[in-house]
């Protein structure tokens, strides 16, 4: 597939999923704008491909993102940006869910809205949340967390009917643990508050899905390019499930 003159936003770009989702776009032939609270990692990813830039933008802060996304003037935009925590629900802190829905449904909502600003007067575009099969089913110890991708996925259901007649689609996809640091962090808190090792924690966490392995990032990259490639107009308001069979 060729995305020659096309542009993409992709936010959370400095790592994990994020960074090889822009990297194939990029090798796709889009030009990409990447985003993050940190420029060091962004400045990495940027230096791997000639087509990607990095800006440093807060998705919850509304006038950075609106900015940015605005002087990326993009036709793809993918809304990667997330954070996660665990917790028995009866221990989560008033404090940690409101920062995990202000990064996860908050950000998201303002990522998807400035891009779909952005694409008014284009002729095609695609808006692209990265979720979670945590937005599908429910997970132990993780109740904001599911609740916030709940949330995205009915965000870009009720979005995608608003815009189905303007050559925009939009659409969720819902990996589930996937290979990056993200769940790294996760088995490192395992260790941490049941003293397993960070095999069995690890082990825990593939046993999730039916394959017994974790996703590769490289798949959900794969998925983002397809919602991009021609065939693919008439899939919108759908959560593609990449997960090996879990969901």
């Amino acid at each position: 597939m060729s995305l020659i003159g096309k542009t993409a936003f992709v936010t959370g770009g400095g790592s994990g999923v994020g960074a090889i989702i822009a990297l194939q776009l990029a090798e796709a032939g889009a030009q990409v704008t990447i985003c993050g609270r940190r420029l060091a990692p962004l400045q990495a990813v940027a230096a791997q491909h000639e087509n990607i830039t990095a800006t440093v933008a807060d998705i919850t802060d509304e006038a950075v993102i609106s900015a940015a996304i605005s002087a990326a003037a993009p036709d793809i935009v993918v809304a990667n940006a997330g954070a996660s925590e665990s917790a028995p629900f009866v221990k989560t802190e008033l404090e940690a869910f409101e920062r995990i829905m202000s990064v996860n449904v908050t950000g998201t909502f303002l990522t998807l809205r400035e891009g779909a600003k952005a694409m008014k007067d284009k002729p095609w575009g695609r808006l692209i949340a990265i979720a979670s099969t945590a937005g599908i089913k429910g997970y132990p110890y993780v109740a904001p967390y599911a609740a916030a991708k709940h949330g995205v996925v009915g965000m870009v259901k009720s979005v995608a009917l608003e815009l189905v007649r303007k050559g925009i689609t939009v659409n969720a996809i819902c990996p589930g643990f996937l290979d990056t640091e993200m769940t790294e962090r996760s088995i490192a808190n395992i260790v941490e508050k049941t003293g397993r090792t960070a095999q069995e924690a690890r082990a825990t966490l593939e046993a999730t899905n039916p394959m017994h392995r974790l996703v590769p990032p490289q798949d959900v990259a794969a998925a983002v390019l397809w919602l991009c490639a021609e065939g693919s107009d008439m899939v919108t308001g759908q959560s593609i499930s990449v997960s090996g069979g879990e969901t």
